[in-house]
Order: C-alpha cells, then sequence, then structure tokens
C-alpha cells in the first residue's frame, strides 16, 4: 500500500513539474520561426534567407521600381512631362515643352519623388474619390521606356529574386501588341462567334503578318536575354545573384482593347508559345473591373477556348475573381472564376478573390482541388487595389477544400515590396506556419508552365537548399 502511494505520489508530482514548465518548445527550424514571429527583423532574416521556388505571378512592367524607371529616362534622354507626372518618348525634335528632358528635369529632388509616388503606392492614402485601386492601374500609364530596355528590367527583377533566394521567374510581357497588331485589327468587325472571327483575323492583314511577328517577338527576346546575361556578369566571377534565376515568361493581351485586339494577340500568343519555350503561357491583363472588361468576359474565354481547342492546348493563367462587393454589380461576381477554368481551359487562377460569391461555389472547390488548379495569392495587391486583407482574404476556403495555392507579388516595384515581404504579410493576417510556406513555395514550382525536365531539376535543387538551410538551425 506503501509503495502504491509512493508511486502515486511521484507520478503527481512528475505531473505538476511538467505543467509548471509548460508544452515543450520546437525545436530547429520550426522553433526559430516560432521564436521570430515577434520580431519583425528576425522574421525577415529567417524568410529572406529561406529557400524559395518561384513567383509566377509577377508583371514586368509592374515589377520594375520607379527609380529604375527614371534611370531608364535619364540614360536615355527621355522626357518628363512635369505637370502630368510621366515619362514620355520624345519626337525627332526631342523634348519639346512644356516637356523637359529628363536629364535636366530629374536634378529637382522633389520631382523626384513625386514620380516615384505617382508610379507607385508609396506614401499613398486614399482620399474622397480615389483609391488605391485607382492610384494602381494609373501608374502604368504614366511609365515608359525604350524597347530596348526589356533586358534591363528582366535584369533588375532577376536580381531580386536572386538575392531572396527564388529560383524561378514566370514574367507577364506584352509584345507587338500597340505598335503592331493593335492598328492593324482595331477596325475589323467581330461577331461573338470565335470561329469566324478567328477567320476574319487571319484573313486579314494580321494573319499575312503573324509569322514575321512571332519572328521579332523571339529575336527581341533573344536580345534581351543576352543583354540579361552581360548586365548580371553571367558566368564570370562577378556574377549577379539574378543569374541562378530560371526566367521564362507570359503572353499577356490587354482586355481592355477591342476585341478583336484581344484575339489577335491571343493567336500572336499562341505561335509565339509554340516556337519559342521561353515563352510558357498566356494571361489577360487590366483591370477586370474595367466596363470593357465586363462587357466583353465571354467573348474573352470562348475565344481562349477555341484557340485550345483548335490550335492545340497551351498554358494558360488567368486573373478571374479580382474583384470584391461593391466594386461591381453582384452579378459580375458570380461567374467569372467558373468560366475561366471550363471555358478558357485556365489552368491556374491569378487572384480568384471573390470565389465564394460564385455561383455553386462549393462545386468549383472540389472541381478546382480535383483538376489541381492552382491559385497565384497576391496579398498586397489584393489590399491595395480590393481593400481585402487578413480573413477577409479567402486563403482558409481554399485551404480547407484542398485547393493548392503559391504566394507572389503581381506588381512588386508599384506595391514597393517583394517576395518576402508576402510571405511575412502571410504569416501575420493569415497565421502560415513554416510549413504552410514551404508547401506553398514547392506549389510555385509544382504548377509553373515549365517543362517537366527543367521543373524537376529545380524541385531537386529546393529540395537540396531546404536540406542545408534547415540544417543550419539544428
Amino acid at each position: 500500500m506503501f509503495k502504491q502511494l509512493m508511486t502515486g505520489a511521484i507520478g503527481l508530482s512528475f505531473l505538476a513539474a511538467c505543467e509548471a514548465a509548460g508544452p515543450s518548445m520546437p525545436t530547429g527550424i520550426e522553433g526559430a520561426f516560432e521564436q521570430a514571429k515577434s520580431n519583425e527583423a528576425e522574421l525577415r532574416v529567417i524568410i529572406q534567407d529561406m529557400p524559395k521556388g518561384g513567383d509566377i505571378h509577377n508583371h514586368l512592367f509592374g515589377a520594375v521600381y520607379a527609380e529604375s524607371w527614371l534611370r531608364y529616362a535619364e540614360e536615355d534622354n527621355m522626357c518628363i512631362d512635369k505637370d502630368g507626372l510621366a515619362i514620355r518618348f520624345p519626337t525627332s525634335e526631342g523634348c519639346r515643352a512644356p516637356l523637359v528632358v529628363a536629364g535636366d528635369a530629374l536634378k529637382d529632388q522633389n520631382l523626384r519623388n513625386d514620380l516615384i509616388d505617382r508610379f507607385s503606392l508609396r506614401d499613398f492614402t486614399p482620399y474622397a474619390g480615389w483609391g488605391g485601386h485607382d492610384q494602381f492601374f494609373r501608374t502604368f500609364g504614366s511609365m515608359a521606356a525604350m524597347p530596348s530596355r526589356f533586358g534591363d528590367m528582366v535584369a533588375d527583377t532577376a536580381n531580386l529574386a536572386g538575392r531572396q533566394n527564388i529560383a524561378y521567374l514566370e514574367l507577364l510581357h506584352t509584345m507587338e501588341l500597340f505598335e503592331t497588331i493593335l492598328p492593324m485589327v482595331a477596325g475589323l468587325p467581330m461577331t461573338g462567334d470565335a470561329e469566324t472571327d478567328y477567320n476574319t483575323l487571319m484573313e486579314s492583314e494580321f494573319g499575312k503578318e503573324l509569322p514575321n511577328m512571332v519572328a521579332r517577338a523571339i529575336k527581341d527576346t533573344d536580345t534581351a536575354m543576352a543583354k540579361v546575361n552581360t548586365l548580371l556578369g553571367c558566368g564570370s566571377e562577378q556574377a549577379q545573384p539574378g543569374c541562378d534565376v530560371e526566367i521564362r515568361f507570359q503572353n499577356q493581351p490587354v482586355r481592355t482593347l477591342p476585341k478583336s485586339a484581344v484575339y489577335a494577340h491571343n493567336i500572336f500568343g499562341w505561335h509565339l508559345m509554340e516556337q519559342d519555350s521561353r515563352w510558357v503561357g498566356t494571361n489577360l491583363v487590366a483591370p477586370e473591373d474595367d466596363f470593357i472588361s465586363l462587357r466583353d468576359y465571354m467573348d474573352h474565354m470562348e475565344q481562349l477556348g477555341f484557340l485550345y481547342d483548335t490550335l492545340g492546348p497551351r498554358n494558360i493563367s488567368l486573373h478571374a475573381g479580382e474583384l470584391w462587393l461593391g466594386l461591381v454589380h453582384p452579378k459580375e461576381l458570380r461567374f467569372h472564376i467558373t468560366e475561366a477554368i471550363k471555358t478558357a481551359k485556365a489552368k491556374r487562377i491569378g487572384h480568384g478573390t471573390d470565389i465564394i460569391f460564385e455561383t455553386d461555389y462549393e462545386d468549383l472547390l472540389k472541381l478546382m482541388a480535383e483538376q489541381e488548379i492552382m491559385v497565384e495569392v497576391n496579398l498586397t495587391s489584393s489590399e491595395q487595389i480590393l481593400g481585402v486583407k487578413g480573413d477577409e482574404h479567402p486563403y482558409q476556403i481554399y485551404r480547407e477544400a484542398g485547393v493548392p495555392m503559391a504566394l507572389s507579388t503581381d506588381d512588386e516595384g508599384v506595391a514597393r515590396i517583394d517576395l518576402t515581404h508576402e510571405y511575412i504579410k502571410g504569416v501575420h493576417e493569415l497565421g502560415l506556419g513554416y510549413d504552410d510556406l514551404k508547401r506553398m513555395t514547392y506549389n510555385s514550382l509544382k504548377y509553373a508552365f515549365l517543362d517537366a525536365e527543367t521543373k524537376a531539376r529545380l524541385i531537386d535543387d529546393l529540395d537540396a537548399r531546404f536540406a542545408e538551410f534547415e540544417a543550419g538551425f539544428k
């Protein structure tokens, strides 16, 4: 009896000691990560050093920081519109009044500050009649650079990625649209029937010039990527971090242009992807809530579906559901993601913020999980453009449904962020843990628009980098 009492007493004492000590803390990287959550600088260090897969929703023009746009303008003798706060192209006579040569205008630090603020959301505060959505989309009409800066932009973006241990960039970029395709096809009548309109376009001057446009785009890409290697010193002892980043491109038609131009640019993209493996997908851009985007939405989806079925499968990622209650009429929230997947054959969805407003959204979520339709989550962009933040974001809805997701930047230069910032934002606002971030970084490669061999190589490399990174915390 005495022995039983003593054994019970020892057991109670052990339990009491454990309760006093509290639950054991995780060790290794999980422990360091949990501890760093209370210190922003420490969390930044860990996540910045953490291996990352890809940033697969990143618009090249939006990725470039304002300071780089100003540097390009100075070096290329571009013009500054001081009243309109914009960079403009010179005429054959140079910069005629009221425009001023960039090198002269940008000696004024106050003007520099004003231009940086115009080209981004730095220090932006919404006010009556003007919100983040307005500020964001206005930036793109204010920035300009010579076509020869294509390579500079890629180099700048790749270097920023490389310094954060990002392995892959999928950059959205527009080629041939405004200078050649739009003037050719803007006046062509469209019926709304995808097959009829395809034939109209291909029988026009556009169809005849299409091979030349594709060849020119391939040559321009060759030139740009050669410049990237030169600027970053790739292959030399002075190689910069961007040299280690794998780079691919998506074609991006502008959905606010005439239907003929959107369709023609998608056709161009289809042929470009077929002939150049660096061009791996297509995506519609510009505000999804614009009245033209809304009016022509189903026509755009049917155009893409027709090309997919007729010219052969291509990788499609679509800005769909980048909407929110109050921004548009509720009817517009009910079908955009559904049609992007079912009609346009999208393999990935950009934003997908309004998912819970879609008709039969639970069935849609089930379909997305079954077909592994990945969602590109852009937290800062959703907050700045839509005002959606924290638990308003449908991250948890997607996660519980088993829909794969990855974090991306969208327009890091305009937003004044980087991918590390988005990971940190996910930790604070969505409660993401280390395992969540790790899963999403693998998703960014698993669902990248890459050939199987390159994808396997990058994932193997990510395995090795994670093993080395985590070993440092044991």
